[in-house]
């Protein structure tokens, strides 16, 4: 879902916050918190057509992104957002539209599945740029979904990563981490999404 860059290239992704424990220069932290570190797989995770029905519905969400990164900083920015998800043309497009009350801006969700490769690709964009930015690549193992991009912040060349927990029917985390060199991450906005009743 969402990923805030710089102010030249911004992207967010929304959705989900497990624990709201001080995460800043860290080798990537799992969702669970522990310090486990994290290098990206040399293969890509694939995954599955349905790995995104599960967020097909409206949700409300809580989001926690830092207000500086790349400086060890442990003061986060907590804000609310609305989402609501749809599958098309079979489950190979999910997409979602997320507004962020408080900000006053919105995003949007891409999500294809190539068939052969068996990989998700995400795509962003939000209302104030209209640009569509480069996607994270990946998929789920069981609740477990993992997905890597490059990109850039503040000028300089990142990998990116998101990492999405189905928390059973009406609860689901998402995460992202920026990474200088591909081994230390900097978990930098985490989501914590509840499905709407009704």
């Amino acid at each position: 879902m969402p990923r805030i860059i710089s102010p030249s290239r911004r992207k967010l992704l929304t959705h989900t916050l497990v624990g709201a424990g001080a995460m800043s220069l860290l080798p990537f932290p799992s969702l669970a918190g522990s310090q486990k570190a994290t290098t990206i797989p040399p293969k890509l995770p694939t995954g599955d057509i349905h790995d995104f029905d599960f967020f097909v519905g409206n949700w409300t969400s809580v989001n926690r992104r830092l207000k500086k990164r790349w400086v060890g900083s442990t003061d986060w920015d907590v804000f609310p957002n609305t989402i609501r998800c749809e599958s098309r043309m079979g489950g190979v497009v999910n997409i979602d539209e997320v507004v962020f009350p408080t900000k006053g801006w919105s995003g949007m969700t891409i999500r294809t599945f190539n068939t052969e490769k068996r990989q998700w690709s995400l795509y962003w964009v939000n209302s104030r740029t209209g640009e569509l930015f480069p996607p994270v690549v990946g998929g789920f193992t069981g609740d477990s979904g993992e997905f890597y991009g490059d990109d850039t912040d503040e000028g300089r060349a990142i990998k990116v990563v998101f990492r999405w927990k189905r928390l059973g029917p009406d609860t689901a985390h998402w995460e992202q981490a920026f990474s200088l060199d591909g081994k230390q991450w900097e978990t930098n906005w985490m989501a914590e999404h509840t499905r709407v009743k009704g």
